[in-house]
């Protein structure tokens, strides 16, 4: 179940490194592009929930062996594309096969792992492959594109697929549905289209700004959508999301803080991206390997987050983890410059960014599905799910903006192109870890989960 996720979040970056490719092959247009790219995470976002409520009303393994087999042809599809219709249409098919098995596999692994210490090791696994491929496909990108063509980073998911497919079911039983077979179908239109107005508002804003009719339209339509959703919820029957389910302060302050981190981790990995090939001059395959120690210590950071969760508890662990990435990003910004170096100034801030991450992101996912049942875990599961592709978008838009806009002031005021760029990025930076520090600073107040030992 990990092994799929860790190609998810690869899929929701591997493409970027190969958009040139792509465009000199099928001639693309740069809408084209951008569509290849924001068609996954648009769908796979949107649709999270609802694949959340599938899984707890149909049987979860049944759902996820379902989205990994949507996924696996929709994989082939955009791997043989012909043109650029038929690749994006491969990534819309990427984008639900998703939001079928990513909600479904995580409530499995917290239905199945009841004892405090093996779930948090279980998450830390699950977190632990899921922030890698985040990182790995920027490598995988530059590395396949390189030497095997653009099409392999859709045909490498292949073979992943089919390992799943074929062992899962050895592995895992078969466990019915709720047993209650009516869908809030308006629920589920309402929040599949507001959430997907929403984050396509939110990813057009990184390139056009705030003000564009591209960008305002989305936005004011997800919202009004949105809040049409909860107005429906508060009156059916049998809600697709049962508000009631946000009565927790721990699982609410757990989801609006996974949105903070993975916006600082959206940014961070956007930005440095930017900045190692624009400023300093990085090569795309030197940038892919320059975020090896970042895996590294990402790793790091999951097996201390582990024995932290038994010793200090849920909520301090994400505390912890949430300071040392904001430490990081810190030091990333003040430390920058045009002719930064890589031993003395990126790798000890990307590593210490890493570790935090490593160390916040299973602890935040336990706290989002605390005291979830059979009921609603698939529920639970989709909302943690969608707050991360919500966060993605929101710190690209953001984020980005800030970057931007500074950097624009800067060439304004005579400075050089690659010095305004890193005026730019380093207020992105200070931004992202404001909004690390925010969360961290809140967390504590939203309730704690209990260390392992009761008597603690």
């Amino acid at each position: 179940m990990a092994l799929i996720q860790f190609t998810f979040t690869v899929d929701s970056s591997i493409v970027n490194v190969a958009l040139p490719s792509v465009q000199d092959e099928l001639n693309a247009s740069t809408a084209d592009l951008a569509w290849v790219v924001n068609a996954y995470v648009v769908t796979a976002g949107g649709l999270l929930l609802l694949g959340g409520r599938l899984a707890d009303l149909y049987g979860r393994r049944r759902i996820f062996l379902l989205g990994t087999a949507v996924f696996a042809v929709a994989s082939l599809t955009s791997g043989v594309a012909l043109n650029t219709g038929m690749l994006i249409a491969g990534r819309f098919g990427q984008g639900v096969g998703e939001a079928l098995a990513a909600p479904a596999a995580l409530s499995m692994i917290v239905l199945m792992f009841t004892d405090f210490r093996e779930r948090a090791r279980a998450l830390a696994i699950w977190g632990g492959l899921s922030g890698l491929g985040a990182t790995a496909g920027v490598l995988l990108s530059g590395t396949l594109t390189e030497f095997a063509g653009w099409r392999w980073v859709f045909f490498v998911n292949l073979p992943v697929a089919a390992v799943v497919l074929l062992v899962l079911p050895r592995l895992v039983d078969a466990r019915p549905g709720s047993g209650v077979r009516r869908i809030d179908w308006a629920g589920a239109a309402l929040v599949t289209t507001g959430l997907i107005a929403l984050i396509a508002g939110l990813l057009a804003a990184g390139h056009n700004g705030w003000t564009a009719p591209v960008v305002l339209v989305p936005l004011l339509v997800g919202l009004a959508t949105l809040a049409a959703f909860v107005a429906v919820e508060t009156r059916t029957v049998a809600p697709l999301v049962p508000l009631s389910f946000f009565a927790s302060r721990l699982r609410l302050s757990a989801n609006l803080a996974t949105m903070a981190l993975t916006s600082g981790l959206a940014a961070t990995m956007f930005l440095l991206t930017l900045y190692m090939q624009n400023v300093l001059d990085y090569r795309p395959l030197v940038t892919g390997l320059a975020y090896l120690p970042f895996c590294v210590a990402f790793l790091g950071g999951l097996m201390a987050s582990t024995a932290l969760t038994a010793r200090l508890g849920v909520t301090w662990t994400i505390v912890t983890g949430l300071l040392l990435s904001t430490g990081g990003l810190l030091y990333l910004a003040v430390r920058m410059s045009v002719g930064s170096g890589y031993l003395d100034v990126l790798l000890p801030a990307t590593v210490l960014i890493a570790v935090g991450l490593g160390i916040a992101f299973p602890a935040l996912q336990n706290a989002a599905l605390h005291g979830v049942t059979e009921n609603d875990a698939g529920l639970g599961s989709g909302v943690q799910t969608t707050t991360q592709q919500l966060g993605s978008a929101l710190g690209l838009a953001i984020f980005a903006a800030i970057a931007i806009s500074r950097a624009a002031a800067a060439l304004d005021s005579g400075a050089t192109a690659k010095a305004a760029d890193v005026t730019g990025y380093r207020w992105a930076f200070y931004a992202a870890a404001g909004a690390l520090f925010l969360a961290a600073v809140l967390m504590p107040t939203a309730g704690r989960v209990p260390p392992a030992d009761p008597s603690r």
